[in-house]
């Protein structure tokens, strides 16, 4: 169970929610990220709401809701998407990976999957799909 106290520092929180979601953990991802986006500044809310709303889709998926799945993955994705969309570019690409957070093939992923679920439904969708990635891999994880 997570703290509903949590507050994590946004690099913690989105490795932390990263490593749930790949366990299969969807909606203890969500806590996770609800924490983060009611305690953010207010240009993070969308990305954190953003996220947790995806997590709360990959819950529907991974409990037959094949509707909330992908109504919840296309909110979510569009709400981070006004986040990326209305954020500063920085140096660092802040924008693209905030948070180490892979912006973009989330937001891939999630319209992919959310495609997928509308057209075949869940049955045939595999596990292994529904344990989205947040996080930009290391290269000790992917040495290319």
């Amino acid at each position: 169970m997570i703290p509903d106290d949590l507050a994590r520092p946004g690099p913690d929180a989105a490795r932390l929610a990263d490593q749930l979601l790949r366990a299969g953990r969807p909606f203890h991802a969500h806590e996770v990220l609800e924490a983060s986006w009611k305690s953010a500044p207010p240009a993070e809310r969308d990305l954190w709401q953003g996220l947790a709303q995806v997590a709360v889709g990959l819950t529907h998926a991974h409990r037959g809701n094949a509707r909330g799945a992908v109504t919840l993955l296309r909110r979510g994705a569009g709400r981070a998407r006004g986040y990326r969309d209305q954020a500063e570019p920085s140096a660092g690409g802040a924008h693209d990976h905030p948070f180490g957070i892979d912006l973009a093939a989330v937001l891939a992923a999630c319209d992919d999957l959310a495609a997928r679920i509308e057209r075949q439904g869940l049955a045939d969708i595999p596990a292994e799909d529904l344990r989205l990635r947040l996080t930009v891999r290391s290269e000790a994880e992917d040495p290319g």
